[in-house]
């Protein structure tokens, strides 16, 4: 069967739109094996390929950093690679963990970032500034952990009681050596705060707690009691300095970024970012929040805890309804056209919400109506596990988001 048959009436075949380099490497593709599928729907130009995928080659080591609703770096080192050069701007208004910033840093580019939440700037700053192994080991080494008297009660449903005081000890540490208001920390102290608070819950031994749920996301204290009971166990005791040594080990397997490389990270609403000039930026790489699916604060309140962060005071955008999620997307795109040199990209990513009855690249589509952005189309990666009818919302028996859709815009 034609796959095009499968779309329905309103997909049909299409030429390629505005003229453009980036169109033309789309259109182009052919790495794996397949050529790429030009279709149209609502008068949006798709180009449908595997543009990367996860044998294709794994990702810097440095980048696992666990985070719910994060991409792969596939996907910001495709577009690095083809639209910049070195030295050029890269920029990502909704960082999360900082994929896009840190993959830029690896390839040689300057490294901007912005997340409304300032957890983000812990995840990610560390990893934008060389530090080794050894140097981190040394720290820990000679750092002093006198075990806290009072302790987080509740938090024992995840912690021996040993390491929940060596834990608020750390955290008393780090906030007062590391505070967050101040833009430049001592860089090892950054990082053993980054690996801390990516060991603060997990399935294994190499977490500080018992066993819980992986880590892109911290369960409450009551799932985790009923965690505890259902399989009969307490948490044991860990050895929080080796567990930060051995994920360090991990992450700097692949060495890290070079120290010549500049950064900028910035904590605010990603429409209001006046720290960055105007036509200061290359290329932009991001996904946003998707209307209501995901809890970022809830995700994330136990790490918030420990980096001393109130989650009630992070305002995340949480839209329920189409069309305030829509205009915030134009108010963000209105911004990148201003920080975005002529010539410059934005690549949208957006993923499935709502049983895929609301196609969110149709919204941003809608959003960049009337700015001065040429609308190329919109990528669509279709992994190897995945069936072209399911871009469009077709059944094929799974769940979750199983395509990569990136709204492409060229700043005119």
């Amino acid at each position: 069967m034609n796959q095009l048959s499968l779309f329905g009436d309103d997909k049909t075949e299409t030429s390629v739109g505005p003229v453009s380099d980036l169109v033309g490497a789309l259109t182009e593709f052919n790495e794996f094996g397949k050529s790429t599928e030009l279709v149209s729907r609502n008068d949006i130009p798709y180009f449908v390929n595997e543009y990367w995928t996860a044998g294709q080659r794994q990702a810097h080591s440095i980048h696992e950093i666990s985070y719910r609703a994060c991409f792969k770096a596939q996907l910001p080192q495709f577009f690095i690679e083809r639209l910049t050069s070195a030295g050029d701007v890269v920029y990502d208004p909704f960082m999360g963990r900082g994929t896009t910033p840190v993959q830029a840093a690896l390839m040689g580019r300057h490294a901007y970032g912005n997340d409304i939440n300032p957890l983000s700037v812990l995840l990610t700053r560390p990893r934008l500034h060389p530090v080794t192994v050894k140097e981190v080991d040394q720290t820990l080494l000679n750092l002093r952990i006198n075990p806290k008297n009072e302790i987080t009660e509740e938090l024992l449903a995840f912690y021996h009681p040993k390491t929940l005081s060596e834990l608020e000890a750390l955290k008393a540490f780090l906030l007062t050596n590391a505070p967050l208001d101040k833009s430049n920390p001592d860089p090892i102290l950054d990082w053993i705060r980054m690996v801390s608070i990516n060991r603060l819950s997990g399935h294994s031994p190499g977490f500080f707690s018992g066993r819980s749920m992986p880590p892109n996301q911290a369960v409450s204290v009551k799932a985790q009691l009923k965690i505890n009971e259902k399989l009969g166990l307490s948490p044991p005791q860990r050895d929080i300095k080796k567990v930060i040594s051995k994920k360090t080990k991990s992450l700097l397997k692949d060495g890290g970024v070079s120290s010549n490389i500049v950064s900028s990270l910035f904590v605010g609403h990603a429409s209001n970012t006046i720290e960055i000039p105007d036509g200061h930026v290359k290329l932009v790489v991001t996904s946003p929040p998707f209307l209501d699916i995901v809890q970022y604060a809830a995700d994330n309140w136990l790490r918030c805890w420990f980096a001393g962060i109130d989650p009630s005071q992070v305002k995340i955008d949480i839209h329920r309804k189409i069309e305030s999620w829509t205009e915030m997307v134009h108010l963000v795109l209105k911004e990148q056209a201003r920080i975005l040199c002529h010539g410059g990209y934005v690549a949208f990513e957006v993923g499935e919400v709502r049983n895929k009855t609301v196609l969110l690249e149709e919204l941003v589509w809608k959003a960049a109506e009337g700015l001065p952005f040429d609308r190329l189309g919109v990528m669509v990666n279709e992994q190897d596990f995945t069936k072209t009818a399911n871009c469009w919302g077709v059944d094929n028996g799974s769940k979750g988001t199983n395509t990569n859709r990136i709204v492409l815009l060229q700043r005119n």
